[in-house]
């Protein structure tokens, strides 16, 4: 309407929908394009290969891609440095990388293998619930869930905050993004969100990405990426008082991240039914049909049930999703055994 207003009959816009529709537009804009995939959950994994497969540049803020499929998307990529991660953590890992040598991982331009990093550090802001104990999170109400001190999200992940699962994703996907052995990983609680994530390099130096928590930031970086945009966002008031904390993460209370570090080390495909069965179990959490506190432990012994169908060099799309299905079947089973 706008085109034929200023007299153009040119101007066509074609309108897709369906399953795959995502998918089909992130494989039509070729090495000259830029993707963004922001969809929530494991659905976004289809548009992530259709994207790097032909060629395009992805800024990619769906963990979820790599969490399900790390290899098909390793297998995915056609050149070096083609994923430029959006997620606010792994966006500050990308940048502070840039303070030393680390030429491994889907992010790197350049690919030798060679790496100065000594250790990765993923900063929480510890949820709603941060400093509770077990006992006083047996009652928890998805309203109180929902209430997340710092961020505006969608109920999943604004839920994956709150037991922490978010995190677990993020360090199974700084994993594969990067290629740091998950050992070399570490989550700590930092309230204040300014501080979005670390590197630490073998010579004793850590490099710190700081910014006030507004996802416009790693947004704008994922389209002009590696240049940066105008002012964005407003910057620290470095003249103004202030302080920031940074505490160790009591897995006990959340167990989450080890459950993701477990995960990652099990098997290609055992990360993939943790976020199938989280999927489940918050879903039913929302739902009034299972307790907060059941949410790790329901998808900690589906973990427990799943068996390989084979190694990461023989993983399909089909697999993938066979495996999905199963995680999914096995989580509502559960859920349904334990009301």
């Amino acid at each position: 309407t706008e085109a034929r207003r200023q007299g153009s009959d040119h101007a066509r816009v074609t309108v897709r929908t369906g399953p795959e529709a995502a998918t089909e537009v992130a494989g039509s804009l070729g090495a000259a394009g830029t993707v963004v995939n922001g969809i929530t959950g494991s659905v976004g994994l289809g548009p992530t290969l259709a994207a790097l497969r032909s060629g395009a540049r992805l800024a990619l803020a769906n963990k979820e891609s790599l969490v399900v499929g790390g290899p098909l998307v390793r297998q995915a990529q056609v050149r070096p440095g083609q994923v430029v991660p959006v997620d606010s953590e792994h966006s500050a890992i990308a940048q502070a990388l840039l303070a030393g040598r680390h030429e491994t991982g889907m992010t790197a331009p350049v690919v030798t293998g060679t790496s100065e990093v000594r250790r990765l550090v993923l900063t929480a802001s510890g949820g709603p619930f941060r400093g509770r104990s077990r006992s006083e999170l047996a009652d928890v109400t998805p309203e109180q869930a929902l209430a997340h001190p710092t961020w505006a999200m969608g109920p999943v992940v604004t839920v994956n905050s709150a037991t922490l699962v978010n995190k677990g994703l993020e360090l199974i996907e700084a994993h594969l993004l990067f290629d740091v052995p998950v050992r070399d990983i570490t989550v700590v609680v930092h309230p204040q969100s300014v501080v979005h994530s670390m590197v630490e390099f073998r010579d004793g130096s850590t490099i710190a990405q700081a910014s006030p928590p507004d996802m416009r930031l790693p947004i704008a970086l994922g389209l002009t990426w590696p240049a940066r945009p105008r002012p964005v966002v407003p910057p620290c008031a470095w003249d103004s008082p202030t302080a920031w904390t940074f505490e160790p993460l009591d897995e006990e209370v959340f167990p989450a991240v080890r459950l993701a570090r477990e995960a990652a080390a099990a098997s290609p495909t055992h990360p993939a039914v943790l976020n199938a069965a989280n999927e489940q179990c918050v879903a039913a959490f929302l739902a009034g049909r299972l307790p907060y506190l059941a949410v790790p432990e329901t998808v900690r012994a589906v973990l427990a049930a799943h068996t390989p169908p084979g190694t990461g060099e023989d993983l399909t799309l089909d697999t993938v999703l066979e495996v999905e299905a199963w995680a999914r079947a096995h989580a509502d089973e559960l859920i349904t055994a334990g009301r």
